[in-house]
C-alpha cells in the first residue's frame, strides 16, 4: 500500500471510530519506508477501546467528515449545528436551546429552568457532556433534570462542536485549554457568568459536573476558576496537568498515576482547592480508575494531606454498600479538620466507563450503580463558595 492508500484506509478508519487500527496502519507505513508524520494538531479520541501507543506514537493532523449522529427514536433529537455557527433554535417546555459569545469565542448551550422557582437567587449546575454526545441524550442518561427541578436548579448543557474537536470532546488535554483567561475553560466561566447575570442567580452556588472529557474539563475549572466554581462532580475523568497533547492523553487515560501538578496552578484567584466529588468504575477500560484517585488527591492537597495521615485524625471516612441493581461500591469521604467538606469519592465496583444509575435511555449509563446525579446534588448542597464572582 502506497502512502497515499495508506492516509485514505487511516481516515476511513477513524471515521469508523477505530483509532487503534488507524494507529497501526501508520505505523505499519512509517516502519517501511520511514516518512516522517505529518505536522499539526493530533487527532481527537472518542470514547471506546484505547490504541496501544506502543513506543511509536503519531502526533498527526487529520480532517475526519463525519455524518450527523441519530439520537436514539426513544428521546427527543439533540441540537443540530447549521453551517455558519448558528444554531437551530428548538424548545422543549423549559430546555431551549441558547448561544452565547463572548471575546473567548462562542458556544451553543441548552438551558433548563425550573418550574415554581420562589424568587430566591437558584443555583447554577454546569453539565459537561463526553466525548459523541449532545446535551439532550446527557440530560436524559443523568436525569439532572428532573432532579434539578426537585430541588431548584438552573442546569446549563454546554454543547461542544465539531468545529473544535471532530468527536465533540472537550479539550481537556490542550495545553491552551488548561489555563485561565483562555480557551474552552475562560468560555465556560463566562458562560456561568452570564447566566448569573441574566437570571439572577446565586454567585455562591455555582457549581460544574462532567463524564469523561467532561468530568475532566471540569476538574479544569475548578483548577482555574476557583473563585467561580464552589464544587464540581467528575465522573470517569482525569487530572488537571495530566496530558498536554494526545499521546500523553492516551497515556493518562490507559495508565493514569502521572505527576499532575496541583490544583490552582493557573493563575487563580485562590488556593484553596474546589470540594470535589469523584465516581469511578473501577471496571472502566476507557479511562483508568487509577484517575479518580488522583482527581481527589489534586483536591486535597498537600495541606490536607498532611493533615489526614496525622495520628488521631478522623477526617477519613469509608463506607461500603451494595445497590439494589446489585452494584458493590466503596465511598470515601474526605473532610477538613474543622469539619467542612473537601472531597468524596465513589469506586463502584465492576462498573464500566458509565453514568453510575443512569438512564439507559442516555448514552453510557450504568443503570444498577448508585445515582452519581443525586449524590452530586447532595453533595453541591454543603458547597457554597464564599466571596464574589
Amino acid at each position: 500500500m502506497n502512502t497515499l492508500e495508506t492516509m485514505r484506509e487511516t481516515l476511513r478508519l477513524m471515521q469508523t471510530g477505530d483509532l487503534q487500527a488507524a494507529t497501526r496502519a501508520i505505523q505499519q507505513r512509517l516502519r517501511r519506508n520511514a516518512e516522517p508524520p505529518m505536522a499539526g494538531s493530533p487527532p481527537v479520541f472518542r470514547h471506546g477501546a484505547l490504541p496501544d501507543m506502543g513506543a511509536d506514537c503519531i502526533d498527526a493532523e487529520f480532517t475526519v467528515v463525519e455524518r450527523p449522529r441519530q439520537e436514539s427514536p426513544k428521546g427527543p433529537r439533540g441540537p443540530v449545528w447549521q453551517p455558519g455557527g448558528a444554531f437551530r433554535t428548538r424548545s422543549d417546555g423549559n430546555f431551549q436551546m441558547h448561544e452565547f459569545s463572548c471575546a473567548a469565542g462562542s458556544i451553543p448551550y441548552k438551558l433548563f429552568i425550573p418550574n415554581g422557582l420562589d424568587g430566591a437567587p437558584a443555583p447554577l449546575l454546569l453539565m459537561l457532556h463526553g466525548c459523541t454526545q449532545s446535551p439532550d441524550d446527557f440530560a436524559r442518561g443523568t436525569r439532572m433534570n428532573t432532579l434539578a427541578q426537585r430541588h431548584g436548579y438552573v442546569v446549563a448543557y454546554p454543547a461542544q462542536t465539531a468545529e473544535r474537536n471532530p468527536n465533540k470532546c472537550w479539550n481537556w488535554f490542550r495545553s491552551g485549554d488548561q489555563q485561565r483567561g483562555r480557551g474552552e475553560p475562560a468560555l465556560l466561566a463566562e458562560l456561568s457568568r452570564h447566566l448569573l447575570g441574566t437570571h439572577r442567580l446565586d454567585e455562591h452556588r455555582v457549581y460544574a459536573a462532567g463524564l469523561s472529557a467532561g468530568g475532566a474539563m471540569a476538574a479544569v475549572l475548578a483548577s482555574t476558576y476557583p473563585d467561580v466554581f464552589a464544587a464540581i462532580g467528575v465522573h470517569s475523568g482525569l487530572p488537571v496537568g495530566l496530558a498536554h497533547n494526545l499521546p500523553s492523553a492516551f497515556a493518562a487515560m490507559r495508565e493514569g498515576r502521572g505527576a499532575a501538578p496541583a490544583a490552582g496552578r493557573s493563575g487563580a484567584a485562590r488556593s484553596e482547592p474546589v470540594p470535589t466529588i469523584v465516581f469511578h468504575g473501577d471496571g472502566d477500560t476507557t479511562v483508568h480508575p487509577s484517575n479518580g484517585d488522583d482527581v481527589i488527591e489534586q483536591c486535597l492537597g498537600a495541606t490536607h494531606h498532611a493533615a489526614r495521615t496525622m495520628p488521631g485524625s478522623n477526617t477519613v471516612q469509608v463506607e461500603r454498600g451494595v445497590t439494589p441493581g446489585g452494584r458493590r461500591y466503596t465511598r470515601t469521604l474526605h473532610s477538613t479538620p474543622d469539619g467542612r467538606v473537601a472531597a468524596e469519592h465513589w469506586v463502584i465496583h465492576g462498573a464500566p466507563h458509565a453514568w453510575s444509575g443512569g438512564d439507559p435511555r442516555g448514552t453510557y449509563t450504568d443503570p444498577s450503580g448508585p445515582d452519581a446525579s443525586a449524590e452530586m446534588l447532595r453533595f453541591f448542597a454543603a458547597c457554597t463558595r464564599s466571596g464574589g464572582a
